[in-house]
């Protein structure tokens, strides 16, 4: 359990700087007189960072060592933050954020790789991993209301030393109660399929944000979208032709986690475009004072906070279906509340909105980590873990990214007295993509939660296990 409640501390800081931030965008547009572009590239520079990196850090920590791995990036994160505070510009923020992320990337893959391999019961894990969801809820709670209040009172930058504290104890606690672990058989390292995955998701993150201004016939997002194609075949061309890929492409014939890994895309895509959506409408629309934004979004976030344990236990005494069925129906609704009935313009409506949304997020967590791990060797739990971290992080990008060009391209031209007026129609479309976002983390759930579907896991599981021929290539090399 002191174990369990290090590799929470870690996730606690990474979760909580990004639900801090969101609060502030407004004040950071303020400041740095930027466009909404310039807001979404401060959230997604870290994520972009994190989801290329993840998979690197899982391998690599089961390589070398996960609690060396686990203090270096714990370093790093606080250092990023320390720069975060000072940054003079929005671009250096934009850096700065990318070296906390290089940290981060180090944190969570690995603290759950920690905690397979320390809570070996199906049923202790699953619950193990319930707790770990249930700080995503704390994170959503503090981060609106710390976040506020800091705004408020100091300023924005001061949000950024909340690391400082947390990281230090962390990183003392690791160092003193951690065991140094390995896995028995580690991966070589993947350096051309790292650099793949770097150029898929930077290039389609960049095409889709800077859509907006540039338009779809530029020659410079045609470039970008053709570089991300152009590497999502290589990944898929030369992966499978190396013994240790950095992503082990035989992971997605098991059906649960192949649905695991679309619905963390599906949940997280929504949950940070819903962040985003009502970060800029409760303070640039409504008019509301940061503390006060937080607070309206607090519903959500207890929800979040109470459901994600709930949840744990449901998946390990009946297994994932039951969570994730009640998960995409709310998020679902949520979006739908928004999308038909313009949920923001009534309070009442506002409210039912958030609430929904935070049971939904708060019982989809669990059951994704737990599908994603549980079916894999335990010599593989980093890199498992890492995959399914990676989805989280791929979700929170696409999502920022995709629900901001659908925001900003709906409110080209409005003028700042005619904002609140037109916010509800401009962001209408991103509530539709929320909410289909919520069916889809339905109707997987029920797809991938059958017999055929765990069969196909245990087969997935037996094949990982088996001794891998050395290709030619592998030879050559």
């Amino acid at each position: 359990m002191l174990i369990l409640a290090i590799c929470c501390l870690s996730l606690l800081i990474v979760s909580l700087d990004n639900t801090v931030l969101n609060v502030a965008l407004p004040s950071l547009q303020k400041d740095f007189h930027a466009e909404v572009s310039g807001l979404q590239w401060t959230i997604d520079a870290y994520t972009l960072v994190l989801a290329s990196l993840l998979m690197l850090s899982g391998s690599t920590a089961d390589r070398i060592g996960r609690r060396k791995v686990f203090q270096t990036g714990l370093v790093l994160f606080t250092i990023g933050s320390l720069l975060c505070s000072l940054a003079p510009s929005l671009t250096t923020l934009v850096i700065f954020r990318m070296v906390q992320a290089v940290g981060g990337s180090m944190l969570n893959p690995v603290a759950m790789s920690i905690i397979t391999n320390t809570f070996t019961d199906a049923r202790e894990r699953a619950r193990a991993i319930g707790v770990w969801g249930a700080v995503v809820g704390i994170s959503m709670a503090m981060g609106p209301i710390v976040g506020g209040a800091l705004v408020e009172s100091v300023g924005w930058r001061s949000i950024f030393w909340l690391n400082l504290p947390v990281g230090a104890i962390a990183l003392f606690l690791t160092w003193r109660f951690i065991p140094e672990s390995r896995a028995p058989k580690p991966r070589r390292p993947d350096p051309v399929g790292q650099l793949l995955v770097i150029a898929l998701l930077g290039s389609l993150t960049y095409a889709i944000i800077e859509v907006p201004s540039a338009g779809w016939d530029s020659p410079k997002i045609l470039a970008f979208a053709s570089l991300a194609v152009a590497s999502l075949i290589g990944l898929l061309v030369y992966e499978p032709r190396r013994a240790e890929p950095l992503i082990d492409l035989r992971f997605f014939r098991s059906a649960p986690f192949s649905g695991a890994t679309v619905i963390a895309v599906s949940a997280f895509s929504a949950l940070s475009g819903f962040l985003f959506l009502n970060t800029l409408y409760l303070q640039n629309a409504r008019g509301l004072s940061a503390l006060n934004a937080g607070l309206y979004m607090l519903p959500m976030a207890a929800l979040t906070f109470v459901c994600a344990p709930v949840s744990g236990r449901l998946v390990g005494n009946r297994g994932p279906r039951l969570s994730l069925l009640i998960a995409g129906v709310a998020m679902a609704s949520s979006g739908l509340l928004f999308a038909l009935f313009d949920a923001e313009r009534t309070t009442a409506l506002l409210f039912t909105g958030y609430v929904l949304f935070g049971l939904g997020f708060g019982m989809v967590n669990a059951p994704i980590t737990n599908t994603a791990v549980s079916g894999m060797p335990r010599a593989q739990a980093g890199v498992a873990a890492a995959v399914a971290s990676t989805s989280r992080q791929i979700g929170q990008t696409l999502g920022v990214a995709v629900i901001g060009a659908v925001l900003a391209g709906g409110m080209a031209g409005v003028s700042a007295g005619a904002y609140a007026g037109h916010f509800p129609d401009a962001a209408r479309p991103a509530w539709w993509i929320i909410a289909g976002c919520g069916l889809s983390v339905l109707l997987l759930g029920l797809a991938t939660s059958g017999k055929w579907a765990h069969e196909s896991a245990r087969r997935t599981a037996r094949r990982l296990e088996a001794p891998v021929a050395q290709t030619p290539a592998d030879a050559n090399a």
